[in-house]
C-alpha cells in the first residue's frame, strides 16, 4: 500500500453493530448459492494491481460457484467512512481490506469478527500452516485474529549503485546504519548532483501514515505508543534521539524533504542515490531504472549494532457479516487471497511481501522469481524482524496521529526544537486518549 493522507474520522454507536455475531455455527460448506460484498482498495488503483486482484477474484469464482463476490472499488482513505455509512443504512460490506492502522478503530465500531469465534480451530490451524507468525501478528489483538494479514510490505532502502560508484563508495556495501548512511550521503551530496537520501518517514513524503516513522524509533527502542495502549510515547528519551538522528540529517544536506510523488519519480529518473520506502514501489522503480542505472536494494539501516525493527504498511482481510453462510462465504474467500497460489501473483506482480514463507523457495511458487529478482529479497528478510504497525486507540486515532506527523516534520525539517516539540505534541495527544 502506498503511504495515505489522513482522514477525518466520525463517532460510530456501536449500538449499530451490538448484534450477536454467532447466533449459529457457520456451516462448514458453502451448499447453496450466496453473494457476499468485498470492499477492496486494491481494486481502486491503477495498473497491475487492479488486474492481479480482478484476475484472483475470477478464479475464486470459478473454483467456488455457489459463491458471487460484489467486488466494490474503494479508496484506502474512503474505507473507514465507507464502511461506516454503509453498515448504518444495512447495505454495508461483508468483508472488507482494512488497513492496519484503521484496525482498532474497526473492531471497536464496525462488528469486526474474531476468525476464531466463527472458524473450527483445526481449520483456522491447518491454513495459518506455512505463514510467518509474524505476519499473522499484525492482525491481532487483544489474543484474537480480527483481519487476516493479506497484502502489506516492509521499509526497503533502494539505491542507485551508479551514484555510489561515481561517489566513490562501494555498491555491494550499502548503509547498514543511520551513521553510514549519513556518510554515504555526505560524499554523494559532494561527488555528484544528485539528491543523497529522502524517505516516506515524515512529512509529504509520508502521505501522513506513520509506519515508516514507527521503524525508526523502534529500531532504536523506543516506540509510540505504550505496550498496555494507554499512553502516548513518542517522546520519551529513545523516540527523540531517533528524530534527533533524523534532523542531523536534514541539517547536513542529506535528508530532503520532499513529497512522495517527487521522491518516486527522482529516484526512477535516477536523480536520488537512496530512498527508504515502501518494498511495494519495487516493480515502479524497476520500470523507471531499465536501461538508465543500476537500482539495489538493501534492508532497513539501524542504529549501531542494533538490527533494524521494521514495521508494515498495508491491509488484512477483515469479516463484518453476523450471517452465518456469509461468514463461511467470507472466509472461503479469504483463504483463496491468502493461499499459496495467490501470494505467488501478490508478491510477483504487485510486490507485496508474501505472508506465506513456504513458497519463497519452492519453485512451483515463487522460487524462481525470487532468484530472478534479488530486489525483494531485503523485504522477505526483514519479515524475521517484524513489528506490528500500532493502531492508536479511540475514536480520536486519527487526529492523535496528525498531531505527532505534524510535530514530527516539525522537529525534523521546520527547525524546531526536537525534544520540546515532540513534549508538548505529546501532552496534546494524550488528551485525545480514551
Amino acid at each position: 500500500m502506498l503511504p495515505r493522507s489522513a482522514i477525518a474520522t466520525l463517532a460510530v454507536s456501536t449500538a449499530l453493530f451490538a448484534t450477536p455475531i454467532w447466533a449459529q455455527a457457520m456451516p462448514a460448506t458453502v451448499d447453496q448459492p450466496v453473494e457476499i460484498t468485498y470492499y477492496n482498495y486494491n481494486l481502486a488503483s491503477t495498473g497491475i494491481g487492479a488486474q492481479a486482484t480482478s484476475g484472483m477474484i475470477e478464479d475464486f469464482e470459478a473454483a467456488n460457484p455457489n459463491i458471487t463476490v460484489n467486488a466494490v472499488p474503494v479508496q484506502s482513505t474512503e474505507m473507514v467512512s465507507r464502511t461506516q455509512a454503509d453498515l448504518a443504512a444495512g447495505i454495508g460490506p461483508d468483508v472488507t481490506q482494512t488497513v492496519f492502522d484503521d484496525l482498532a478503530y474497526t473492531i471497536d465500531n464496525f462488528g469486526a469478527v474474531a476468525l476464531e469465534d466463527i472458524v473450527p480451530a483445526e481449520e483456522l490451524a491447518a491454513h495459518f500452516e506455512g505463514m510467518s507468525e509474524n505476519g499473522l501478528n499484525l492482525g491481532r489483538l487483544n489474543g484474537k485474529t480480527y483481519a487476516l494479514a493479506y497484502t502489506f510490505s516492509t521499509p526497503v532502502l533502494f539505491y542507485n549503485a551508479d551514484l555510489f560508484r561515481a561517489a566513490g563508495l562501494d555498491p555491494d556495501q550499502p548503509p547498514s546504519t543511520w551513521d553510514a548512511l549519513r556518510e554515504a550521503g555526505l560524499a554523494i551530496a559532494e561527488q555528484t548532483d544528485a539528491s543523497p537520501f529522502e524517505a516516506a518517514i515524515v512529512g509529504a513524503g509520508s502521505g501522513g501514515d506513520d509506519w515508516v516513522l514507527q521503524s525508526v524509533i523502534l529500531s532504536n527502542g523506543g516506540r509510540t505508543l505504550s505496550q498496555d495502549r494507554t499512553t502516548l510515547t513518542f517522546a520519551e528519551p529513545e523516540a527523540v534521539q531517533a528524530v534527533q538522528m533524523m534532523r542531523d540529517l536534514h541539517d547536513a544536506g542529506v535528508y530532503g524533504a520532499t513529497d512522495l510523488g517527487s521522491s518516486m519519480e527522482s529516484m526512477a529518473a535516477g536523480q536520488l542515490a537512496m530512498y527508504l520506502t515502501s518494498s511495494v514501489l519495487q516493480a515502479y522503480l524497476i520500470a523507471g531504472s531499465d536501461g538508465k542505472f543500476e537500482l539495489r536494494s538493501a534492508a532497513m539501516p539501524g542504529f549501531g549494532d542494533r538490527p533494524a525493527s521494521p514495521t508494515n504498511s498495508g491491509s488484512g482481510l477483515v469479516i463484518h457479516t453476523a450471517d452465518p453462510l456469509k461468514q463461511r462465504a467470507t472466509w472461503e474467500l479469504m483463504k483463496f487471497m491468502t493461499s499459496r497460489e495467490a501470494y505467488t501473483t501478490i508478491t510477483s506482480q504487485i510486490g507485496y511481501v508474501p505472508l506465506r514463507t513456504d513458497i519463497v523457495t519452492d519453485p512451483a511458487y515463487l522460487g524462481d522469481w525470487v532468484a530472478d529478482h534479488p530486489l525483494v529479497q531485503p523485504n522477505l528478510d526483514q519479515l524475521e524482524r517484524l513489528e506490528p504497525w500500532v493502531a492508536y486507540p479511540g475514536p480520536n486515532y486519527r487526529q492523535i496521529n496528525s498531531l505527532m506527523m505534524d510535530a514530527m516534520e516539525m522537529a525534523i525539517f521546520g527547525g524546531a526544537d526536537v525534544e520540546a516539540t515532540l513534549a508538548q505534541a505529546q501532552a496534546n495527544a494524550q488528551s485525545l486518549m480514551p
